[in-house]
């Protein structure tokens, strides 16, 4: 087993083609990245857990569906109860990127309703809890807009591997970063009022929603 500290793991969800996964190290700096086969998520999470048992791993996918649909809808400047025509899905860390005007998420729903992309998030994040490795959700899109003025956010990255999914990788270089940035005290996490997991950002939120609609209604 290679315990291999200080290093942090990006991970891009989505089903077209496998999981792209980088490793950065502290300074920002990829040592490696690849594709983990995505019809085995736990084994996946399982081999680089084995092989950096002391990484904090950053997974662009939610971390478990709504256990029954989300009573609460921020309205842009309030909370209000939800109504018989709203569906319900959305967890509240995903509403705080919305309400902040970060990025538009894929509102998570119940298990029953969730996609298979979704479903593999959740087995990942099930995997590394299993392993005892750190898993936090994190937001490329986010972090995209957060970063896109950021003269100090730079990796350095080798475009092995990039030719089947360049994209993919490229979210899970910034997965890597973004996790690196939270842990190292440059960004902050959201959401959680629900209990239903947050989302890590690799900056602060600088927007007039932020306090209160990062104050869960049944808080």
């Amino acid at each position: 087993m290679t315990n291999q500290t200080g290093v942090f793991i990006g991970i891009d969800v989505q089903l077209v083609r496998d999981l792209a996964y980088t490793v950065m190290d502290p300074d920002g700096r990829v040592i490696e990245n690849g594709w983990l086969d995505s019809s085995g998520p736990r084994h996946a999470a399982e081999l680089l857990a084995n092989r950096y048992a002391a990484a904090v791993v950053g997974i662009d996918a939610p971390r478990v569906p709504l256990r029954v649909p989300r009573q609460h809808y921020w309205t842009g400047a309030s909370w209000r109860r939800k109504r018989a025509s709203d569906k319900g899905f959305g967890r509240h860390c995903e509403v705080v990127i919305s309400a902040c005007g970060l990025a538009r998420p894929q509102w998570t729903p119940t298990s029953e309703q969730a996609r298979d992309w979704m479903t593999t998030g959740f087995e990942l994040f099930r995997g590394f809890d299993a392993a005892g490795v750190k898993a936090e959700e994190v937001f490329p899109s986010a972090a995209y807009r957060m970063l896109a003025e950021d003269v100090q956010a730079q990796v350095q990255i080798p475009l092995k591997g990039f030719l089947p999914g360049p994209k993919d990788m490229l979210d899970s270089v910034v997965a890597a970063f973004t996790v690196k940035e939270f842990i190292q005290g440059r960004g902050c996490a959201v959401g959680g009022g629900d209990g239903l997991g947050v989302i890590v950002l690799p900056r602060p939120i600088d927007h007039p929603n932020a306090g209160q609609v990062g104050i869960w209604p049944d808080q």
